[in-house]
């Protein structure tokens, strides 16, 4: 996305999200699948650096700090709405001492700039991909800021296509309301990526396609 772009989508973000954020984690928690899936394949040892990108309340953040004492967090989002919400989680939970937060664009990562760091060991983009316009650019520039032995991990909304049609309608409605789009060839992007890279490709379907987790390394 240009400077513009990026903008423009963050104050359409803060325009969902500047009431949602205060019900986001209760109303996302039943059909969010997957983040915990997630958080429990990182693997982290010793003080590893972890990104998440569109990092939202918070509440993966959170839940890596807690599962994984030793690892430094960094998180961030395009949206300052989100953010608020973030930094007061943080906060209630006594991490703020070991989570950074900053506002950021998926698709212009600078650590350097931002946290002051050069590479991450961990990068993860939960249901965010489902939300960037440019979520291909977003998944290279988070390949671009992994270390040398990091590993990305990405889950997202799968096609559902395993799922009684009514219901997959219904999410697909509901979705649409929040401007956000599963995208159906992750695994294609993943493979590319990972092969331009020199890394390996694990991906799943998860919960009969409802979901779908994929880590590179």
């Amino acid at each position: 996305m240009t400077q513009l772009d990026s903008q423009t989508h963050g104050q359409l973000m803060d325009a969902v999200y500047c009431k949602q954020r205060h019900i986001y984690d209760l109303t996302r928690k039943y059909y969010l699948l997957g983040r915990d899936h997630l958080i429990e394949h990182l693997d982290i040892t010793d003080d590893a650096v972890v990104l998440e990108v569109a990092c939202g309340t918070g509440r993966n953040l959170i839940s890596i700090a807690q599962r994984y004492p030793q690892a430094r967090l960094y998180g961030i989002d395009i949206s300052s709405e989100m953010l608020v919400s973030a930094r007061s989680a943080i906060a209630k939970n006594g991490l703020s001492h070991r989570i950074q937060l900053a506002q950021g664009d998926a698709c212009n990562l600078s650590l350097k700039q931002l946290f002051d760091i050069s590479a991450a060991d961990r990068v993860v983009l939960s249901y965010s991909l489902s939300m960037i316009p440019d979520w291909e650019e977003a998944l290279r520039q988070a390949i671009k800021v992994l270390s040398r032995d990091g590993q990305l991990h990405v889950v997202d909304f799968g096609n559902q296509d395993k799922l009684p049609g009514i219901f997959r309608s219904i999410l697909h409605s509901w979705l649409a309301r929040f401007h956000v789009a599963p995208r159906l060839d992750l695994q294609q992007q993943m493979t590319g990526l990972a092969q331009k890279s020199d890394r390996q490709l694990s991906f799943q379907s998860l919960y009969r396609d409802y979901a779908r987790y994929g880590m590179i390394a």
